[in-house]
């Protein structure tokens, strides 16, 4: 008879009250990232730090198109 093991709850993940800023990368995807940490390579900070709630509603806000902007663009350039 197979043992059911436990569920151990993840202690890695940040608690509510860490502050996280909004960085987006070369291709316009958002995302966020705990303040106090170094950006990851690629990424910038752009919009509010902040709780994760505030920072997740900013960027449902402004990213309206969560394509590429290298797909965006190449669907903009003219048919040869």
């Amino acid at each position: 008879m197979a043992t059911v093991e436990p569920h151990v709850m993840n202690t890695t993940e940040p608690n509510q009250e860490t502050m996280y800023r909004v960085v987006i990368n070369h291709e316009e995807q958002y995302s966020i990232w705990p303040v106090g940490r170094e950006c990851p390579t690629g990424w910038r900070e752009i919009g509010p730090t902040g709780s994760k709630a505030k920072c997740l509603d900013y960027i449902q806000e402004v990213w309206t198109d969560m394509r590429p902007r290298s797909l965006r663009s190449s669907l903009r350039a003219p048919k040869e």
